[in-house]
Formats: C-alpha cells, structure tokens, sequence
C-alpha cells in the first residue's frame, strides 16, 4: 500500500532525536538536517528563531536543543500536526519552544523580530507528487501550487518585516528551485544569497 515504514513505527529519527510522527505530519527527511547544520553556522545561542511551516517540530526543536538560551517559535496552520510537535517538545524537554497556529504570518505579533527564519515549506509541483508521499503525506505539507514556489513568494515577501537587521532566512528547496527562488529573495532585498548542496550533490 506504499505505507512509509516511519508511520507504521510511529517514529523518526532526525538530527540524533527520536520524533513522534503520523499522518499529520511530513516524515522528516535527512536532507532537512543540512538545512539545520546550515542554521548552526550562523546562529548563536540566545537567538529568537522562527521556524515557519514547522510540522513534526524537528527544525524547531532540533534548534531548540542546540541553542538553551535561545527562543524558538515554530507556526503551522495545521492544528494536527502542532499536536505532534507539541508532543515532540513535551518528549524531547525543548522547554524554549513555543508553537503558533496561523497561516504564514497572520497570527504573529507585528513587533515580532527573529534573528533567523528557517523554513522548509510545501515546495512539491502539484502534478508531481509520488504516490508514498501524495497517499500517506499530508497534502497541506507537500503542494507548493502549480510551480512549488508560492509559499516562498508569500514567506519571503513578508520575512523582512519580522527580521532583525542583518537576519538570516533560510529555506530548503527543491533540487530544480535554486535559481527561481534566489531571484525571489534577490527581488525582495535580500542579499548574500547561498545555495548549498544536500548529501546527494543536488541544489
């Protein structure tokens, strides 16, 4: 029935941590832990960061852990998979993070300012979604609209006012998306744009 092993478990391992998963959520992937060592480069302990489109939590709380001091906010519209990453903060002791039900940015305080966004948003084409992940992923995890780059246009558009000066937002992407989404942030004012290889070579 193409059933991911990991909801069959019940769990995933992700960056070292064991992470409750089910259908609710995106099944962690490895990939996802060079977007975290990605963030560690850049952040200091006692940072605030967003973790926007959080899922299971694991970017959020993987941070959490690395970072005591700092405040880790992480938002999704989904309520049933903010019920997981609840239970995975409550499992894991992530005492500094915090999670928000809101679409994107809605729900967030305007004076709200981070040192980093992190975000691995819904980036999948709809027409490509394979059938392990378009039968047993959540859709609202994985459909990035017709071209996979909505949710970059909207997240970036709004990152600069909820960024500190000299902040940091970080994404992943998907492999044929490097160009497209430089030019996003490029548009918006961003600057010192990197694209970094995942463990396969890919952007």
């Amino acid at each position: 029935s193409h059933k991911p092993l990991q909801h069959i478990l019940g769990k995933a391992y992700f960056y070292g941590y064991e992470f409750v998963v089910n259908e609710n959520v995106l099944i962690p992937r490895q990939d996802t832990e060079i977007l975290v060592s990605e963030v560690i480069k850049v952040a200091k302990d006692g940072y605030d960061i967003l973790d926007m489109c959080t899922g299971s939590g694991c970017i959020g709380i993987t941070l959490a852990k690395k970072f005591p001091d700092s405040n880790v906010t992480g938002v999704d519209i989904s309520d049933k998979a903010l019920a997981v990453a609840w239970k995975n903060k409550c499992n894991l002791d992530a005492d500094n993070i915090d999670f928000i039900q809101s679409d994107l940015f809605a729900a967030l305080g305007a004076d709200r300012r981070y040192d980093i966004i992190v975000s691995n948003p819904p980036y999948i084409p709809t027409k490509v979604l394979q059938d392990e992940v378009r039968l047993h992923d959540p859709m609202l995890a994985l459909d990035g609209t017709e071209d996979g780059l909505m949710f970059y246009r909207r997240i970036t558009d709004k990152s600069g006012d909820y960024l500190k000066m000299n902040g940091y937002l970080c994404y992943e992407i998907g492999a044929e998306q490097a160009a497209d989404v430089s030019d996003i942030m490029k548009q918006a004012g961003f600057k010192d744009i990197v694209v970094v290889k995942d463990l396969a070579g890919l952007d």
